[in-house]
């Protein structure tokens, strides 16, 4: 049964997709994908590989990106961010979080479904549906990907909860530019099996400091979301899912992020984490 729904999901996203080259015009949209059913971190070798390079594990000083630097244009000057919110980003393994998370009534029941279904079984994109599923916590593990020549082109961003030690999200975090943009946006592609789920987010600095990432609507080709899948060639959808995160520091000096996703104008889901650094 679980192997008819993966089957009808790639089918559905290859009739409602767009046949793409993702070694020539659409390589924008080459992102890691799992061998198997069950993500959780089985991509992570492969991914290395297909750099050419190898994984470096257990460093306290990892980060989502090398430097907010790399995503520096018109617009965007990594200079202008408070410190602590550039340090979260440039030493990622050094910060640990709490979140809460809050359902829209009207999604809650979709959510679940697709929790149910999907979420807990591939332990990927397995969204906390009850403010209780992340009430002990949730633990995050980074891994760098690096090319031959030793410099990271991405970082593996894996979250499970800590009561039970489920997989949660399974990222693949980077820099990457667009087709006609005039600036890196950050990248985050989450493997599935024979697919992946992307979103590109376009940064901006607050006037305090702050960063916002945000995916809103546009054509195909701009900031967003899109389902990549391989079903006899590889197609790929731009879905009217949107996310923007709020990255900042409080009154108190403590540094939080605001994280919302919508359903085209209507939010679906609301999650607020304190980010706090290891002692």
């Amino acid at each position: 049964m679980n192997h008819l729904l993966d089957l009808a999901s790639r089918k559905l996203w290859r009739l409602t997709g767009r046949p793409v080259d993702l070694h020539g015009t659409e390589s924008w949209l080459a992102a890691p994908t799992s061998r198997t059913a069950r993500v959780a971190d089985g991509w992570l070798a492969t991914e290395a590989a297909r750099h050419g390079g190898r994984l470096e594990e257990d460093s306290a000083t990892a980060g989502l990106l090398p430097s907010m630097a790399v995503l520096d244009g018109p617009g965007f000057d990594a200079a202008c961010l408070r410190p602590e919110v550039r340090d979260f980003y440039e030493h990622t393994a050094a910060w640990q979080m709490e979140v809460w998370t809050g359902w829209s009534p009207v999604f809650w029941p979709a959510g679940e479904l697709v929790s149910r279904l999907y979420g807990r079984r591939v332990e990927q994109l397995a969204l906390p549906m009850r403010p209780l599923d992340v009430a002990h916590g949730m633990d995050s593990r980074l891994t760098l990907i690096r090319d031959g020549d030793g410099a990271q082109v991405a970082a593996a961003w894996v979250r499970t909860l800590r009561r039970g030690g489920r997989h949660v999200f399974s990222g693949c975090y980077s820099a990457r530019l667009l087709p006609g943009a005039d600036r890196p946006s950050v990248h985050v592609a989450f493997p599935l099996e024979s697919g992946n789920v992307q979103v590109f987010l376009r940064p901006s600095v607050t006037a305090a400091g702050g960063l916002v990432l945000a995916s809103p609507p546009g054509r195909f080709g701009q900031d967003g979301a899109y389902v990549v899948v391989r079903d006899r060639r590889d197609h790929a959808a731009r879905v009217p899912l949107h996310e923007t995160f709020h990255v900042y520091v409080d009154q108190a000096g403590v540094l939080r992020t605001d994280h919302e996703l919508r359903l085209r104008r209507t939010w679906a889901v609301r999650l607020h984490y304190k980010l706090e650094r290891a002692a």
